[in-house]
């Protein structure tokens, strides 16, 4: 069931609390570890899930179990992302690995990409622009929630019409990243 709630200003924290233990496990093998996703954004209702992108040089045995030791588990039927129109569309390009959290964990998406892909800086520079743009987060949101209203048990309806909105929402961030000299800040742990 999808649910969309107002941003709980906890959700930093949390992001923290996950991440820190992520980067542990990991060492090396993680480049970047940030938070993403409608969470990361001050003010933004969202689904009540902390989702983490963690960016390697490649999706590697050494990763997966470097994360299964610290208790997350590889969901193997998620192995890309949702190619926006006009981006390139090898499958290489928006590969990607979605780890669910051990039990006693809130809940939590882990993304791993591969550095220096589409995929990796989409949810980056997303997250910025909204972060950048509250008009453009609000009219989001309000979408999100109308989602969650009339298709709060169809999860394929659901990103059927968000993917769409979300391809329109970055087409903008390109054009504010290009116009403002945008580069992903450090890793947020």
């Amino acid at each position: 069931m999808i649910s969309i709630v107002p941003y709980q200003p906890i959700w930093p924290e949390e992001f923290l609390t996950i991440a820190r233990p992520l980067r542990q496990a990991l060492g090396d093998l993680a480049l970047r570890i940030d938070h993403i996703g409608s969470t990361a954004v001050p003010g933004l209702a969202a689904k009540d899930r902390i989702d983490i992108q963690v960016t390697v040089p490649g999706l590697t045995e050494a990763v997966e179990r470097a994360l299964n030791r610290a208790g997350y588990e590889r969901l193997e039927g998620i192995t890309q992302d949702h190619v926006p129109p006009g981006e390139p569309s090898h499958p290489d390009e928006w590969g990607k690995w979605i780890f669910k959290p051990p039990e006693n964990q809130r809940l939590t998406n882990v993304h791993v990409r591969v550095a220096g892909r589409p995929n990796q800086r989409y949810p980056l520079l997303f997250r910025d622009y909204l972060r950048a743009n509250p008009a453009a987060a609000e009219a989001y949101a309000r979408v999100k929630t109308a989602l969650a209203r009339y298709h709060a048990g169809d999860v394929v309806a659901y990103y059927d019409i968000k993917d769409p909105v979300c391809d329109i929402i970055f087409s903008a961030a390109e054009v504010w990243a290009a116009a403002t000299g945008w580069l992903p800040g450090p890793s947020d742990c």
